[in-house]
């Protein structure tokens, strides 16, 4: 299996006296927060600050404490989790507040699950009104939802049968399976053979396949054996899957991001979308779209792959696809995909669940009926503009399709410049978050207008001048 060691870890290395520091200071934390628990202070009812709330995880998450240049932030340790300092707990349409009452525009939108904007009235309604009536009836028996939800998203969609799940990585590995059966029953591969090819740089979570199918060793690193047929390919190169595809007659898909979100908003080049098609049905071997991100008017059209035309053998749909409000996720294909796997073979006791078909139904109706993916067309274009116009120094690049946009800091050296600049970006109302390294993701509620466009871009404009 190819797999790129050259990415380097871009977390936190702290010097031995560093160490010592967050020791310390993660030893404070914690009893600050026993001695307020032994008072009742964080169960009791009564107001709490953000340092209460981030003390509580790190005495009792599987915690760390990192000390940044500002401040000494502990956080739910997950690696790749690496929290602004700030506790919130309210939001509202592209805004949100934390526990001390300031408020903040939100630009990163729950890694792009919040599109319809934070509580929408409508989704918020439906997901109250359901859990009122029936919750979870498991699949042991059908229920009044899941049916006309099955046939709402087929048809919002253009495919012939959807395999509901909860989450965004339970859909990859869903893809992965029904991909495997199909090469088997279908195309003839002889059984244990099927592979799987993955582009570097993909990211769709972190279950063990999806580790394995990683180039990133944050990612992959201390989790093996990884799983055998999968193979991986330099993204947006056309000429490395052509050559895959005629050397490898048991691919049973290709998996791809349309953009690739967690690797920095990479945007292929125009036309290889089409060009992955082509490929694809010439070697009858199945294309599989993970738009979890990209999907659901993120970029401006209902799926990312609608910008070339293309339609994938299966769909993978989630984040977005309840509005924030609850995980949901979906996998869309054909008859003749889908109807491979039976009774038993796969399936999940909350997947299509009564309150997961009802939500996603509402969620989806909001993004029609408020035209979210022609806004994030023009947002996204007045965000890019704006932000060019700036012509900061510490800017090398802004790319991106709709509302899924990234700014690129120049580098120097170690420095976490990107950091600084969304710690300062808080300070003065707005949260953004860099993914690896020196790469700030921008990605607000589909809701946002005009005006908070132009806000956000004058207010960001004045903390990247701040830097050569």
């Amino acid at each position: 299996m190819f797999r790129t060691l050259s990415l380097a870890h871009r977390g936190c290395q702290a010097r031995s006296g560093l160490r010592a520091s967050f020791k310390r200071q993660q030893a404070s934390n914690r009893q600050l927060a026993l001695a307020a628990t032994a008072n009742g202070a964080l169960t009791a009812a009564g107001p709490k600050t953000s340092a209460d709330y981030m003390a509580a995880e790190d005495a009792y998450g599987a915690t760390r404490t990192r000390l940044t240049r500002c401040c000494a932030v502990p956080y739910a340790y997950a690696e790749n989790y690496k929290p602004l300092p700030v506790v919130l707990n309210k939001g509202r349409g592209i805004f949100v507040w934390d526990v001390e009452g300031n408020r903040y525009m939100d630009w990163l939108s729950a890694y792009s699950a919040v599109n319809q904007g934070h509580s929408h009235p409508a989704i918020v309604s439906a997901l109250v009104e359901q859990a009122q009536r029936i919750s979870l009836t498991s699949r042991a028996f059908y229920s009044d939802g899941l049916g006309p939800f099955e046939e709402y998203i087929t048809e919002y969609f253009g495919y012939d049968r959807v395999l509901p799940m909860n989450t965004g990585v339970e859909g990859g590995e869903t893809a992965i399976k029904l991909a495997r059966r199909w090469a088997y029953d279908v195309k003839g591969v002889p059984d244990g053979e099927a592979t799987v090819v993955f582009c570097a740089g993909n990211f769709w979570g972190r279950t063990l396949a999806a580790v394995s199918s990683s180039t990133d060793p944050t990612c992959y690193r201390g989790f093996g054996p990884y799983m055998p047929g999968f193979e991986i390919i330099p993204y947006n190169d056309i000429g490395a899957l052509t050559t895959l595809l005629e050397a490898d007659k048991n691919i049973a898909a290709f998996m791809l991001e349309p953009i690739q979100g967690e690797a920095g908003v990479v945007v292929p080049d125009k036309g290889y979308l089409q060009a992955v098609r082509e490929l694809c049905t010439e070697h009858n071997v199945l294309m599989i779209a993970d738009e979890v991100q990209t999907g659901l008017c993120r970029t401006g059209k209902q799926l990312c792959c609608d910008w070339e035309g293309v339609k994938p053998d299966i769909l993978i749909l989630g984040k977005a696809l309840s509005g924030g409000t609850y995980p949901v996720s979906a996998v869309l294909s054909s008859h003749e995909v889908m109807l491979t796997i039976k009774p038993g073979e796969h399936g999940s006791t909350y997947g299509g669940n009564p309150m997961a078909c009802r939500v996603a139904m509402a969620a989806l109706q909001v993004l029609k009926d408020e035209n979210m993916a022609e806004n994030a067309t023009e947002m996204g274009q007045r965000l890019r503009d704006g932000l060019r116009a700036i012509n900061a120094p510490v800017v090398e690049l802004v790319r991106g399709k709709g509302l899924l946009n990234a700014i690129v800091v120049k580098e120097e050296g170690e420095s976490d410049r990107a950091w600084q600049i969304c710690l300062k970006m808080k300070e003065k109302g707005l949260l953004a978050k860099p993914t690896h390294g020196n790469i700030i993701r921008l990605a607000p509620p589909l809701c946002i207008t005009a005006d908070q466009v132009d806000e956000a871009v004058e207010l960001m404009g004045s903390v990247l001048l701040e830097y050569k």
